[in-house]
């Protein structure tokens, strides 16, 4: 399993966010652990995506960009974030870091997930 995960829920519709493109790299723009510069997924059917990157991340900031537009272009959805950009900390490389994102096309949340 990847050392960040992530699910997308999508808060208006009250159901899981399936497709949405998930863009994880280092906040200073440095390579992963792995050496690529980042990683891409996309969320599958529950809108989680698991596969996101390497098993093991250093300690420092990071960042999730999910393609918001694009999966609200494809449902003809007005929205007011075409991107949504998260920065987070791990201090702890052992530990598994899990960041949901509650959407709906005019607001959105985030929090640590388990």
């Amino acid at each position: 399993m990847s050392a960040v995960t992530t699910h997308v829920l999508d808060a208006a519709q009250g159901t899981p966010a399936a497709g949405v493109a998930v863009r994880l790299e280092t906040a200073d723009g440095k390579p992963l652990a792995d050496g690529t510069p980042e990683a891409t997924g996309r969320t599958d059917s529950d809108g989680r995506c698991r596969d996101l990157g390497p098993e093991r991340l250093d300690a420092g900031d990071y960042r999730l960009t999910f393609h918001t537009g694009e999966y609200f272009d494809q449902r003809s959805t007005p929205t007011f974030y075409p991107e949504v950009s998260i920065t987070f900390r791990i201090t702890d490389p052992g530990q598994h870091h899990h960041v949901p994102l509650l959407l709906s096309p005019f607001a959105y949340s985030t929090y640590r997930g388990s």
